[in-house]
C-alpha cells in the first residue's frame, strides 16, 4: 500500500437528512462547519444531506418529490412561457 495517500482526518461525523429530519452515525473524511449533540451526549461533526436511504423512492418503496433547489418551478415556469408563446402564435395565425 502506498504511504500517504489516506485522509487524516477521518472520523465519525453525523449524517443528517435534511428532507425528514433522520440523522445517523458514520465515518467520513467531510468538511463541515456544524456540529450536533448526538445520542450518547458527545458532539460530533454534522454533514447534511439533501437525500438518503430513508427518503429515496428506491430504498423507501414510494414515490417522494425531493425539489431542495426549486427545479419543479423552474421548469414549470419556463414550459408555461413557452406554452403562452405557442398559444400566441396560433392566435395570430387563426385570425389570417
Amino acid at each position: 500500500m502506498k504511504p500517504d495517500i489516506h485522509p487524516t482526518n477521518y472520523r465519525l461525523v453525523i449524517f443528517k437528512d435534511m428532507s425528514n429530519e433522520d440523522m445517523f452515525m458514520g465515518k467520513s473524511c467531510a468538511n463541515t462547519k456544524d456540529s450536533v449533540k448526538w445520542e450518547d451526549g458527545n458532539e460530533y461533526p454534522l454533514v447534511k444531506l439533501d437525500i438518503s436511504q430513508t427518503s429515496h423512492p428506491f430504498y423507501t418503496g414510494k414515490m417522494m418529490l425531493v425539489d431542495t433547489a426549486g427545479r419543479v418551478d423552474k421548469f414549470k415556469k419556463r414550459f408555461a412561457k413557452h406554452v403562452a408563446k405557442n398559444e400566441a402564435s396560433e392566435k395570430v395565425e387563426g385570425a389570417e
